[in-house]
Order: C-alpha cells, then sequence, then structure tokens
C-alpha cells in the first residue's frame, strides 16, 4: 500500500539528519511502500498508520544487510 500524505506535508518533511534533505515517498527497489526515503542519504523511514515516524534510530540505512537494521 502505498504512502497517502498530504501534498503541502510532504513537501516541508525533511530527513533528520544534519543534511535536512527532501524525502520522497517509497524505497528504491518499492516506490509503493509505506515508507519515505531521504533524497540525499538514502535512509529509509517508516511510515505507520499514516505517521511518518522520522527518527534516526528507527531508519534504515542503505548500507545495512541486515532486516532490522542493527
Amino acid at each position: 500500500m502505498a504512502v497517502t500524505l498530504d501534498a503541502q506535508l510532504l513537501e516541508i518533511l525533511a530527513c533528520p539528519s544534519p543534511d535536512h534533505a527532501p524525502l520522497r515517498v517509497g524505497t528504491p527497489s518499492d516506490p509503493d511502500a509505506d515508507a519515505l526515503t531521504c533524497t540525499a542519504c538514502g535512509r529509509v523511514f517508516p511510515v505507520r498508520d499514516g505517521i511518518p515516524v522520522l527518527l534516526l534510530d528507527e531508519a534504515t540505512n542503505p548500507d545495512d544487510t541486515s532486516a532490522d537494521g542493527a
């Protein structure tokens, strides 16, 4: 199921890393995933019950090979 966020909200959401880059809906491998991906660092942030979880501890790094990101 694809993320459905208000377009204005998506415009102001940004990665919480120091770069504060914009986010895009989905992941590189699944554009319909319930997630937001940073356009700069590639971190993937989950969207749970329609709410983006923009915490670095909850993000999956693009270079992580484990499923849980630990």
